[in-house]
Order: C-alpha cells, then sequence, then structure tokens
C-alpha cells in the first residue's frame, strides 16, 4: 500500500464503479488517499502541480489495485486549474461521484513579518482550492445517488498555530465552508472534514530532525504516536463510504487525542 499503510483492507466493492478526485495527490496524504480508494474500487483521478514522476507513479501503484486512473497537472487554487481537473474526469470517466479536496501548504512567519504573498499563497492555495474545486465538481456530483466530499483541515482550524496564522485562517476557513456546503448541498451531497494533528509527511520531517522535539510532541499525544498518512486516509475514505451515510457536517478530529473537541 504505502510506507506507513496499516493491514487494514477495504472491500473492493466499497467504492467500486466511482470515480473520486483526490488534489495534491502526487505524495503524502494525498497519495495515501488515491491508494486506498483505488483499494477499494474507484477510478481515481490524481491531481498535482509540481512533479510528474511522483503523480504518475501514484497512478501506477493505483492501476496495479485493477482500477482506472489518471494524472491532471492544475493550479486548483483558481478556478480554470479546478475546472480542468473536472472536465478531464467527466471526458475520461463520465461522472464523479467523490471529491477530497487535500492541496495544502504549511508555511509561515510571524505577523509583523508576513508579506502580503505568503498570506495569500496560503489562503489560495489550502482555502481558494477547496472552493474552486467545489464549484467545478458539484454539478456532476448532484446526478450522483452518493457524492460525497471531505476536506482536508487541521487542528490548526480550531485551536490556532502561533506563527502560522495564515494556516490557522485557511484551515479554519476550510472547516466553517465545510459546515456551510454541508447544509447548502444536502440531501445530494455529503461534506465532512478531518482534522488532523502531527503527521509524518515529508513536509514535516525536517521539523522532525530534533529527535528530542519529535519525542516531546510524541509526548503531548494521548496515543503515544505520531499520525501515519494512511491513518488520515483511512479516516477520508471512511467519511466518503456509506459506512456514513447518515453523517455530514461532521469535522473528525483525527490527531490521537491532542484536540478532543469536534
Amino acid at each position: 500500500m504505502s510506507e506507513n499503510s496499516s493491514s487494514i483492507q477495504l472491500p473492493n466493492s466499497l467504492f467500486a464503479g466511482k470515480t473520486a478526485i483526490v488534489t495534491g495527490a502526487s505524495r503524502g496524504v494525498g497519495r495515501a488517499t488515491a491508494l486506498r480508494l483505488a483499494e477499494g474500487g474507484a477510478n481515481v483521478v490524481v491531481n498535482y502541480i509540481i512533479s510528474d514522476d511522483d503523480a504518475l507513479e501514484t497512478v501506477d501503484l493505483c492501476i496495479k489495485k485493477g482500477v482506472e486512473a489518471i494524472a491532471v497537472r492544475a493550479d486548483v487554487s483558481e478556478y480554470e486549474g479546478a475546472h480542468k481537473v473536472a472536465s478531464e474526469a467527466i471526458e475520461r470517466f463520465g461522472r464523479i461521484d467523490l471529491l477530497v479536496c487535500n492541496a495544502g501548504v504549511w508555511d509561515g512567519a510571524p505577523i509583523e513579518e508576513m508579506s502580503e504573498e505568503l498570506w495569500n499563497k496560503v489562503i489560495n492555495t489550502n482555502l481558494k482550492s477547496a472552493w474552486a474545486m467545489t464549484k467545478a465538481c458539484v454539478p456532476a456530483m448532484k446526478k450522483r445517488d452518493s457524492a460525497a466530499i471531505v476536506m482536508v483541515s487541521s487542528t490548526a482550524g480550531q485551536r490556532g498555530e502561533a506563527n502560522y496564522s495564515n494556516y490557522a485562517a485557511s484551515k479554519g476557513g476550510q472547516i466553517s465552508f465545510t459546515k456551510a456546503l454541508a447544509s447548502e448541498l444536502c440531501p445530494k451531497i455529503r461534506v465532512n472534514a478531518v482534522a488532523p494533528g502531527w503527521i509524518e509527511t515529508a513536509m514535516v520531517r525536517p521539523v522532525f530532525d530534533d529527535e528530542a522535539y519529535k519525542q516531546s510532541v510524541i509526548r503531548s499525544i494521548p496515543l503515544q504516536r505520531i499520525a501515519t498518512t494512511d491513518d488520515i486516509a483511512l479516516s477520508i475514505c471512511f467519511l466518503l463510504s456509506d459506512w456514513s451515510r447518515h453523517i455530514t457536517g461532521e469535522i473528525l478530529n483525527v490527531n490521537g487525542g491532542s484536540v478532543l473537541c469536534g
């Protein structure tokens, strides 16, 4: 499955016949989610913006699970890019059932030092992209019987994060956006979010080069370990599946108990 996947296996009937779009799917949580969706029988659209090699590797790994997959390079923080992803999904598969808004960046600075460029970069990548992808995909998703959207938010969106006010604002915005859409799009489309804490990804790995700091983070987590990308992917798949068919507008904390709130 992936370098940090669990032994859990999803039934290949879980998403059989469905088409899923995952933004930011060339690595990390996005890749893990794409692979789990493929394992569950979905055809997968792998959105990415930087690495052709990483995206194509994700596609190959999905195809090896017996489904179809394509890679679509596009900047989904702009509506034109989001529309391209949705259009290519419909052109190839004829439908959109599932959407995972995972594209994101973690970059900050003290507020006195934060440039307008940095503020906009994070807000646009994390929050505007969720708006653009939802707007682009909803018309097709409304034609399906059990469509679902999952936003990948963060604990920072619930409790803030010093020196990353732009990131916290973007993730808090995703949470409010989730709840607004859940009311607006029901009963045709369910909309939920996951709120991870620390995750073992390439994005945060340099922070954990300091072993003492890494151990302090682990001690702060009630379950005493840092999440894997597969922990997040499995939670996303739960919210996308009919296992959660009576859940919408929910913020699912996947952080080992670090933030005990909804």
